[in-house]
């Protein structure tokens, strides 16, 4: 992991935690988290306001909201 690499909250409302992830480890970690936690049920996401954020840049980025 970089000392750059920047850190995504990840929220898991099933058992009401939040942790911080390195980014270029998000994927990985809720896979594995709803996998060994929650039998593959999707519960633990990045933080919705975050992943909304997130969308808004790329979008932005890409010129789709001119």
């Amino acid at each position: 992991m970089s000392s750059d690499d920047p850190t995504v909250p990840v929220l898991c409302e099933a058992c009401e935690t939040t942790t911080e992830v390195p980014l270029s480890e998000v994927a990985e970690t809720i896979r594995r988290h709803n996998e060994n936690v929650h039998d593959g049920e999707e519960h633990a996401q990045v933080d919705p306001t975050i992943a909304e954020h997130l969308q808004d840049l790329v979008a932005r980025d890409m010129g789709l909201l001119d």
